[in-house]
């Protein structure tokens, strides 16, 4: 998480900058879709495999990797599969998905300012947090 402060001379500019963070994030957001419908079938049929797999060999599945190793806070997947991918790839979608909720939220929440008109004089710090402004701070001078 990155907190920091970027300074705008007019409500034009932070909306500009709001507009360019949704339509990068709703591109991102779109790739990992694709590749996310390619690996889902590819998982599911996997998954279908080591199932029938588990119960010839008269095993339940296990719910234990054994190939995945933590170092510090990093979780290292060895010989990854489609299932692997999967989730990694969810995980991604959701991240990308709420980010794009909180720019399209903060765009509309700054609406109001469309009503200062003439801004001459008028610097705005914006306070982000990933990105996504928390907090607006007006400078007159």
């Amino acid at each position: 998480m990155v907190v920091e402060i970027k300074e705008f001379s007019s409500v034009e500019e932070i909306e500009e900058a709001l507009d360019k963070e949704i339509s990068e994030t709703k591109s991102n957001l779109g790739e990992y879709l694709r590749r996310l419908d390619g690996i889902r079938q590819l998982a599911e049929k996997t998954k279908k495999v080591r199932q029938v797999v588990m119960k010839l060999a008269g095993k339940k599945t296990e719910a234990e990797r054994l190939g995945e190793i933590t170092v510090d806070n990093v979780n290292i997947v060895l010989d990854a599969n489609p299932l692997d991918e999967l989730t990694a790839l969810e995980s991604v979608v959701r991240s990308h998905q709420e980010r794009l909720l909180k720019f399209q939220k903060a765009r509309e929440e700054l609406k109001p300012l469309d009503e200062f008109g003439d801004t001459e004089g008028v610097t705005f710090l914006i306070v982000e947090h990933d990105g996504v402004p928390e907090r607006i701070l007006l400078k007159v001078s």
